[in-house]
């Protein structure tokens, strides 16, 4: 486990994979970029595709950061790791990662930009190398120290994607 504690009682780390995760899902987006947009310049739409790409782009980029923005700075997260408290308030009770969630969404916005089919693919990587990461280390971290607790929250809340269930 990445050894990033604020104080020795934590049982968790303040950052676990995130930084790391989140470094290489703009990677993988950037190759995608490339890859399609300049190297072989397929799936290009033109107007009025692109106006309407852009505007759902710009929607979903402050999306994105709004949901960051309150599941890292708004909410008192890293307050509930220093004191082992498991977080299912405020935006955590419609997203289980609302950081990663925010980045995801950022991303989408971001790669709508180019306005290329093609491209409409790395969301859906994305959404799926997390998933896999999450899935095998956080969630994983969470269970050992908030066992049936943890299991019932997450019976309750979507990994990435935010929304009430009824």
């Amino acid at each position: 486990m990445l050894k990033n504690y604020a104080k020795n009682t934590q049982k968790l780390p303040l950052y676990g994979v995130g930084p790391y995760m989140i470094l290489g899902i703009a990677i993988v987006d950037i190759i995608g970029i490339i890859i399609f947009g300049y190297v072989f310049k397929i799936g290009i739409l033109n107007t009025p595709w692109i106006l309407l790409f852009r505007v759902i782009g710009i929607a979903l980029i402050i999306l994105g950061i709004t949901i960051w923005y309150i599941g890292a700075l708004r909410s008192d997260m890293d307050d509930s790791i220093i004191e082992n408290r498991l977080q299912t308030k405020g935006i955590y009770s419609l997203v289980r990662n609302p950081m990663y969630s925010g980045w995801w969404i950022t991303f989408t916005g971001i790669l709508l930009m180019w306005h290329n089919t093609w491209m409409l693919i790395l969301p859906v990587i994305d959404w799926l190398i997390m998933t896999v990461v999450l899935i095998n280390t956080e969630e994983k971290w969470l269970y050992e120290v908030y066992g049936d607790e943890y299991v019932n929250y997450s019976k309750k809340v979507n990994r990435l994607i935010p929304y009430v269930r009824k």
